[in-house]
């Protein structure tokens, strides 16, 4: 098989830049190296085509493999004919090869086969052709019709026509499961798909999804098939009549073998099929907008380098405090509490301004679970010598890595308490640094992500993960394992012999000091190296991204200008003088001169936007303060295919529905919003008792 040809035509790509694309793949290259480090290769495709073109050659491989598989299967049973054999090794969807293996694939016994050991397919054989043997018996006649609906139901020409049927006329409809009353307390969370019907080619992912948790709640039946048989039944009869002349005994047997073919056989497997595509499209799309919200999370603008008191906020067993430095190493933990007394409230506040004068701290960051707007005013109520920030910071996840053993090899000494009030403190400097250390389905920005393929979503998550480390690139001598590990190339293997390497070594001096960890080949340096930074290095290029690859190209610009690097770098009149033309060579063109250039003018760019202090209104604690028409900030803390849901403050995040996003029609809210926006919204409705906010951003 042609795979590059057949992804060309598929992702509508040029032929040549697919193949070397699969070359690329092929050698072990990564998706981010490939889009960064070779676009003269591929033509400037960008990570979301490579990603296409890997994910799409690893299917047609797969479909390769179950492809010899049958062919062997068919062949040790005597029944591989040259037609066969060719048909199998034309088919380009693993649909139409499992069609085409079906009366061929072992199976139980069924009425079928037991009609067969009887002796009847002559007898079946003979009702097809149209022609009714006068003595045959009621179970006789039984037996052949059973051999017949078999036949058809194994007849990829009838199925793909039932099919094609599906694909246009398919309905999606739900109902009660048997023995469910309405009352029933489980039927509650579904009341609005009780009585539920559309055309299943247009129903949103989010609605699929939810139709099939009700029926995996055992409250839902859902039933995807058209309305009527009579269109499949139709084809059915005349594909399987033909132009041939049938008696009328004979006719009718047939008819009544098909109308079983098709209720007993191909009905419910079509149906089966089709609720599997249903289900994937939806788990893709519910995928994506998990996807998109993770890399709007983790390329959260960071707060940088500063020394921070962080508080994970707690009514009856108190707020757990640390103090961290600079760097986010831990220098001081103890628990104060506010919300037991008059007098220990006192006690937390003046606790606070010590330590924020002792540690000389910079920012305070405070978990937004429960009793956070609460802590916030604490924190107000201090009187710090000089400015410190406060911010409210998303718990989502903390609780997770504190239980983990990330968090017990990077803090054996103290409980998970202290681990997740570090962790929270440690998130407002580097979301990203922080949030790679926790499973992302823990980090809560995703829509139904227990229901959908677990396999498909870890991919996209860590394909997610992978993107955002390599476009915003680790510093080597101070990342975590757990961010070394998404490194291009690097991996949880390597990454933990970099960690030791450089505990028992000490700091790298530059990038090819990389090459003397053990187990870290030249593949692997190739990889790597570009997306990694040492800014104690005497290289100014290692604080970049430019690849080593590329270092003697950048000397030879710097001389065509009389200049060493280093002032090249720091000289936009001399980086002005260059024509970028004269060093364009048959392994480096335009697009990656022009990169070269952007890193010159700011080595290892921090793609992430700057950071923003946010403040909620300080009049609305509780969700009893909302009230209908007020304006409030919030921050997007979860973007779905039917809306976004706000933090205003008052634990209990507010819904802006796609139709209350903007005056015009929105089709993906994602449009709109952006995850950890900052923005007003105006309340709808407040429903206390079932803890509901509804919000719009029209009309502020």
């Amino acid at each position: 098989m042609n795979y590059a040809a057949i992804i060309a035509q598929r992702l509508e790509l040029g032929a040549r830049q697919v193949e070397r694309t699969v070359e690329l793949l092929e050698q072990g290259a990564t998706v981010p190296f490939i889009a960064r480090y070779r676009k003269e290769v591929t033509d400037s495709l960008n990570e979301v085509q490579i990603a296409a073109i890997r994910d799409l050659l690893l299917r047609l491989k797969e479909l390769d493999k179950r492809r010899e598989s049958i062919l062997q299967s068919i062949d040790e049973q005597g029944k591989l004919t040259p037609e066969l054999k060719r048909q199998i090794e034309a088919v380009e969807s693993m649909t139409d090869l499992e069609d085409l293996y079906l009366p061929y694939r072992p199976k139980r016994r069924t009425r079928a086969t037991i009609a067969i050991e009887k002796g009847l397919e002559p007898l079946a054989d003979s009702i097809m052709r149209g022609v009714m043997p006068a003595a045959a018996s009621d179970d006789d006649l039984q037996g052949a019709r059973d051999i017949i609906a078999e036949r058809i139901s194994e007849d990829a020409v009838c199925r793909n026509r039932v099919r094609n049927i599906f694909r246009r006329r398919a309905m999606l409809s739900s109902g009660l499961a048997r023995g469910v009353k309405e009352d029933d307390e489980r039927a509650a969370k579904f009341e609005s798909w009780m009585e539920w019907k559309e055309p299943a080619s247009k129903a949103p992912s989010h609605r699929i999804l939810a139709l099939f948790r009700g029926e995996e709640a055992g409250v839902l039946k859902v039933r995807v098939r058209p309305d009527t048989d009579d269109e499949c039944l139709k084809v059915l009869t005349e594909k399987a009549e033909g132009n041939r002349n049938y008696s009328d005994d004979s006719l009718k047997e047939y008819r009544m073998a098909i109308a079983d073919s098709y209720k007993r056989l191909i009905e419910p497997s079509i149906e089966n099929e089709f609720r599997n595509i249903l289900k994937e499209k939806a788990d893709r799309e519910a995928i994506r907008v998990f996807a998109e919200n993770l890399r709007q999370l983790l390329l959260a603008a960071p707060m940088g380098q500063k020394r921070t008191l962080a508080i994970d906020p707690g009514f009856r067993t108190g707020c757990k405090v640390v103090c961290l430095d600079a760097q986010g190493q831990l220098l001081h933990n103890e628990t104060i509490y506010p919300f037991t007394s008059v007098r220990e409230e006192r006690a937390a506040v003046n606790k606070l301004e010590a330590l924020v004068e002792a540690f000389r701290i910079e920012a305070i960051a405070i978990g937004n679970g429960t009793a956070g707007r609460e802590t916030e005013e604490v924190v107000q109520r201090c009187h710090f010598k000089n400015k410190v920030i406060a911010v409210s910071v998303s718990e989502a996840g903390a609780s997770v890595y504190s239980a983990s053993d990330v968090a017990r090899r990077e803090f054996p000494d103290y409980d998970v308490t202290v681990r997740g009030a570090v962790s929270i403190g440690r998130r407002l400097m580097d979301p990203l640094g922080e949030l790679v250390k926790i499973d992302p389905k823990s980090i809560g920005v995703g829509q139904y992500q227990h229901d959908v393929d677990q396999r498909m979503l870890a991919d996209s998550l860590s394909d997610t993960v992978v993107s955002c480390v390599n476009s915003v690139g680790v510093e080597l001598n101070t990342a975590s394992r757990e961010l070394l590990s998404y490194v291009s190339g690097i991996g949880p293997a390597l990454a933990d012999k970099i960690v030791a390497h450089r505990n028992r070594n000490g700091a790298f001096a530059d990038r090819q000091a990389l090459k003397h960890v053990k187990g870290l080949g030249d593949k692997a340096f190739e990889q790597c190296a570009g997306f990694l930074r040492v800014r104690e290095s005497t290289n100014p290029l290692d604080r970049s991204a430019v690849h080593p690859e590329r270092y003697p190209l950048v000397e030879k610009m710097a001389a065509s200008v009389g200049a060493d690097v280093q002032t090249l770098m720091k000289d936009k009149e001399l980086r002005a003088k260059i024509r970028l033309g004269d060093f364009v060579s048959a392994d480096c063109g335009m697009p990656t001169l022009q990169d070269i250039m952007k890193e010159l003018e700011k080595p290892g760019l921090d793609p992430r936007a700057h950071f923003e202090v946010f403040e909620f209104d300080k009049n609305v604690t509780r969700i009893e303060d909302v009230q209908a028409g007020m304006v409030l900030p919030g921050i997007v803390t979860n973007i779905t295919a039917f809306g976004a849901f706000v933090d205003i403050g008052v634990h209990q995040d507010g819904l802006i529905h796609v139709s209350q996003m903007a005056d015009r029609r929105v089709n993906d809210p994602a449009e709109v919003v952006h995850l950890h926006q900052h923005l007003k919204v105006k309340v709808l409705d407040v429903d206390l008792r079932r803890h509901r906010i509804s919000l719009t951003l029209k009309g502020i």
